[in-house]
């Protein structure tokens, strides 16, 4: 053996070991002859065919080829298996010499790169897809039952193999026969594959000739423009009521008036049945607010225009606050609107105001209806209410004065029975009221002039 042949397998058995001996021989006897630095180029091309075995290549090893390299990324089932990495402390010498790190620059790319988020292990990850869409696709099988106006029900199912979140949207429509409801709160639910939820869904009746009863609906492909903006502004501001939500749909829809939307008005034979939509007086005032808060030109609206619910809004005491802020009267300007009703407002409700003197300021009251009641020359409607407000004063100081008005207006007289069944009335009011508190604080004399 030569030199040359014996610096060459020194050289080989130094990179590869004994073990490799017998390869380095033969890939020695192979090597041309007089070609400078051989013997290494024989040494790497032996570490390269021991070392290099793709089906034995560790996760995160970069594998060299002739071309770039390229990252052979972990298996994600070894994400949440990995320890985290435990911190060496440099010596205090290495920590001077240390370079100060360099921070991502934006201006190559213009975005640094972001750390790749873990998923935990055991969360599900739910697709997010819209309960019309779903339906329409397979996915998801949908049964709704709901009841023409505020209240649906949908069972929903997953026939897909994929954990899915569903939503339905603000403003969803459904179709049950001639009846239709829009969704006025947006909602979701997650579904786990062949799994079924009951979802809870907050509607209101787009027309008052829905039936009102349960019944079975579909989703419909139509959209709901007229009442969008609407919805969108009354999630925003929350707090509006089911009956009041209903009042401004139907408002905005088919703009009915007072008479078929309020519980204070009776339905009339051969009129249009509105009956399972009447709200009440405080819901209709709520309805009002919220249109002219949302940007509504109200004064389109024929509800109102109707000074029926001004004075009734005023007069019932769960409504009298919003009414207050709706027409802008102040607490110093109460008393003027009753003087006004009572002698300047609308003929078919003047009276109304009799009753709210009586209410909220009894003492002018106790004063001043039995005089409206015992005038010959005042009209029939006036003194009937002059003598049944006496008893919305819940004073027992009205009480003799109404059996006094009996006997003095006859006791077989309208207004003589009229005072007979008000006494009747405050004297069963007296003794409830005398179980409980007062809760309706009343003004006094002093404050009030001019009737």
């Amino acid at each position: 053996m030569n030199s040359s042949k014996t610096l060459g397998i020194a050289c080989l058995t130094a990179a590869i070991g004994w073990s490799g001996f017998q390869i380095a021989d033969k890939v020695y006897h192979k090597l041309p002859v007089g070609v400078p630095n051989a013997p290494q180029a024989a040494a790497l091309a032996v570490m390269s065919a021991k070392t290099a075995r793709p089906d034995t290549a560790r996760p995160g090893l970069v594998a060299m080829r002739s071309t770039a390299p390229e990252l052979i990324v972990p298996e994600s089932d070894f994400a949440g298996m990995l320890p985290d990495p435990v911190p060496v402390e440099p010596a205090p010498a290495a920590i001077a010499a240390t370079p100060a790190p360099i921070t991502p620059s934006l201006s190559a790319s213009g975005v640094a790169a972001a750390e790749p988020s873990v998923k935990k292990l055991g969360e599900v990850e739910f697709e997010e897809t819209d309960l019309l869409a779903a339906v329409q696709q397979g996915i998801v099988q949908a049964t709704l039952r709901g009841n023409g106006r505020e209240r649906m029900t949908v069972q929903l199912r997953n026939n897909s193999p994929t954990p899915l979140r569903v939503a339905v949207t603000l403003g969803q429509l459904l179709e049950g026969g001639r009846s239709r409801v829009v969704v006025t709160r947006a909602v979701s639910a997650e579904l786990m594959p062949a799994r079924t939820v009951e979802l809870k869904l907050v509607t209101a009746a787009l027309h008052s000739s829905n039936l009102v009863g349960d019944a079975p609906y579909k989703l419909s492909y139509h959209n709901a423009d007229r009442v969008q903006g609407f919805l969108k502004w009354a999630t925003e501001a929350d707090g509006l009521s089911a009956p009041a939500m209903q009042t401004a749909v139907l408002a905005i829809t088919e703009n009915l008036p007072l008479t078929a939307l309020a519980k204070f008005a009776a339905h009339k034979p051969g009129e249009h049945n509105t009956d399972a939509f009447r709200a009440e007086t405080a819901d209709l005032i709520a309805a009002l607010n919220a249109l002219r808060d949302c940007g509504a030109k109200i004064e389109t609206f024929a509800i109102a225009s109707d000074p029926q619910l001004r004075i009734e809004s005023m007069i019932e005491p769960l409504s009298r606050e919003a009414a207050k802020r709706y027409y802008g009267i102040t607490e110093g300007m109460e008393w003027d609107f009753w003087k006004r009703e009572l002698l300047e407002g609308s003929p078919s409700t003047r009276h109304y105001a009799l009753f709210g003197i009586a209410r909220f300021y009894p003492e002018v009251a106790l004063d001043m209806l039995p005089k409206w009641a015992r005038e010959p020359n005042t009209h029939p409607v006036y003194r009937m209410a002059a003598v049944q407000a006496l008893a919305d004063t819940q004073r027992p100081e009205a009480l003799p004065i109404l059996r006094t008005l009996a006997g003095e207006l006859g006791a077989t007289t309208d207004l003589g029975k009229a005072a007979t069944q008000s006494a009747v009335y405050l004297d069963k009011r007296l003794t409830e009221l005398a179980a409980r508190p007062q809760v309706i604080a009343f003004r006094d004399k002093s404050r009030v002039t001019g009737l």
